[in-house]
């Protein structure tokens, strides 16, 4: 694919995602959805290789049904009441549709089979887009019709999603699909919140995009997508491997690096909100998370491949490290000390 190609379907991209987040009607936020869609299916595709054809069909299919439904409940909302208005959901199963409708363009359970499959036939970039940029359009309107929607529902997705998202990372061996898996989880923790607290939602989702751009950029730089390469991998770029590390446990919510912050500004939410048993339930599936990350932190840093064939070292590669992943990668590690600051924003 040519730059003029990928530079048209980067800008339209953003043209959907900024129509979508700046829309109050239900018609433009449904057009950005659908600008963002069709310009990702040819990054998805690019490769010609049959998993990217999959990939890009799977993904065409759920996120054309989850915008047909959008659709369908602002119609029906706008039945009802007389109201296009974003904010104006106010009709209950018109709340129960689209709460459904996001859940599946967003991949949480129980609409999550599409996302391991699509990431793991993406490219590494575009899968770094599809777990980042696509995901705030959902985001923003999930924050925009907050106030409507079923608490009981959304906590009940929401603990699914951190207890699949953590139970089938466990078993896996490809990068990709421990970060969709991964991506999942960490939907959980952004959904549990949301009908209390929308601008924490905000800020866990605007964390998790930085750490998880560190992690998928790192993973582009030393060219490595299975754990049995990532074993190897030390000896391109060492000082890079370190960072990855503690980028790692970062994402896996452990203090006293960034990723520890929204989890424990939402457990203190959910607690002053009398959620006390659900608060425990979310931070005890999370250390299934902990385990896979762990696992990839190992891997990266700390063994050394166990099979007895030979194999050849990868030369230590003196290109400099991107100015882009050096700054995601110091915020992802050393953003706790604004914790103070905090309240003040939300």
């Amino acid at each position: 694919m040519n730059l003029q190609a990928k530079l048209m379907f980067a800008l339209s991209l953003l043209l959907g995602t900024t129509i979508t987040i700046t829309s109050n009607h239900w018609i433009m936020a449904w057009a950005g959805l659908e600008i963002n869609t069709l310009s990702i299916l040819p990054l998805i595709a690019k490769s010609h290789h049959p998993r990217a054809i999959e990939a890009a069909t799977k993904y065409f299919m759920t996120q054309a049904t989850a915008s047909a439904l959008v659709l369908f409940s602002s119609m029906t909302n706008a039945w009802h009441t007389g109201q296009w208005d974003i904010t104006q959901m106010t009709h209950t199963t018109s709340c129960l549709i689209l709460t459904s409708a996001i859940a599946m363009k967003l991949g949480m359970v129980p609409f999550h089979f599409w996302f391991p499959e699509v990431l793991q036939g993406s490219p590494i970039i575009t899968g770094l887009i599809l777990s980042t940029i696509m995901k705030l359009p959902p985001i923003a309107l999930l924050y925009m019709t907050s106030h409507s929607l079923n608490p009981t529902l959304l906590t009940l997705m929401a603990i699914m999603s951190a207890a699949l998202g953590g139970w089938m990372g466990l078993n896996q061996t490809q990068i990709r699909k421990i970060l969709a898996f991964s991506s999942i989880s960490h939907l959980g923790w952004m959904a549990i919140i949301i009908p209390f607290s929308p601008k924490l939602t905000m800020l866990n989702f605007y964390l998790y995009v930085l750490m998880t751009s560190a992690i998928f950029l790192t993973m582009n730089t030393v060219k490595v997508l299975k754990l049995s390469t990532l074993m190897t991998s030390w000896t391109k770029a060492p000082a890079l491997n370190t960072m990855l590390l503690l980028t790692l446990l970062s994402l896996a919510g452990l203090p006293p690096l960034t990723g520890f912050l929204p989890k424990w500004l939402i457990i203190q939410e959910l607690t002053k909100q009398n959620m006390a048993p659900t608060a425990i339930i979310i931070s005890l599936l999370s250390l299934l998370g902990l385990f896979f990350y762990l696992r990839l932190a190992y891997c990266a840093t700390i063994t050394l491949p166990p099979h007895t064939t030979n194999h050849m070292k990868q030369w230590h590669t003196y290109k400099p490290t991107s100015t882009l992943i050096a700054i995601s990668i110091v915020m992802s590690i050393m953003l706790l000390p604004i914790s103070p600051m905090i309240p003040t924003i939300l």
